[in-house]
């Protein structure tokens, strides 16, 4: 069955986006080659490069679908222990993807300030924020944020969320999650089953 088309990343311009995730020496010379950013997220894949495509992906994919995917990584390595704030924050995230309401996104933004910013579900709020027209608190002149902050948070969080607990498994986790992202940009949820708890016991 042919892939189904990654229909959301279309309208990414390569070179915009290359400039946005600010690739590594190692990650340029299999992007150069390609034409668009779906071949270079492929390449980058194919040549072990996952953080450096999901990287890429997270700066390609429009604005909420790009929060919505830092949500379901978040959701698939949540701990059992997962702070309230932190998951209140999450819920906050994922409510201004459904309703993207200014006052959604302030409140996102106050419950990541408040959860101090170290989690994925915080980032996944700072990314929603970011995504908004102004930085500036409620009544001064709009302040817009810069045109890769968004993806950058968003990056951030899927990056804490591959990590968390289980360093090691970061590689596997990218992966999952690159899918995941892959189902969103062809129009799906790009849900993913909550991690099983019995994942093995780092070792010094």
């Amino acid at each position: 069955m042919k892939p189904a088309a990654l229909v959301k990343l279309e309208p990414a311009d390569l070179a915009v986006i290359r400039g946005r995730a600010e690739l590594s020496a190692d990650a340029e010379p299999l992007v150069q080659a390609c034409a668009t950013v779906v071949e270079a997220i492929e390449a980058l894949t194919r040549g072990g490069l996952l953080i450096e495509a999901a990287r890429m992906m997270a700066h390609a994919m429009p604005r909420r679908e790009a929060v919505w995917w830092a949500c379901m990584c978040a959701r698939h390595t949540r701990p059992p222990s997962l702070a309230k704030l932190d998951d209140d924050a999450l819920n906050a995230a994922e409510l201004w993807v459904r309703k993207p309401t200014d006052e959604n996104r302030r409140a996102a933004f106050a419950l990541a300030q408040e959860a101090g910013f170290g989690t994925p579900e915080a980032w996944a709020c700072v990314a929603a924020f970011w995504s908004g027209n102004s930085m500036s608190p409620l009544g001064q002149p709009d302040v817009p944020p810069a045109p890769n902050l968004a993806g950058s948070a968003v990056a951030g969080s899927v990056a804490l969320a591959a990590a968390r607990d289980h360093p090691a498994l970061q590689p596997k986790r990218i992966r999952v999650f690159l899918g995941s992202a892959r189902d969103i940009a062809a129009g799906g949820t790009g849900h993913l089953a909550q991690e099983a708890g019995h994942l093995p016991q780092e070792t010094d």
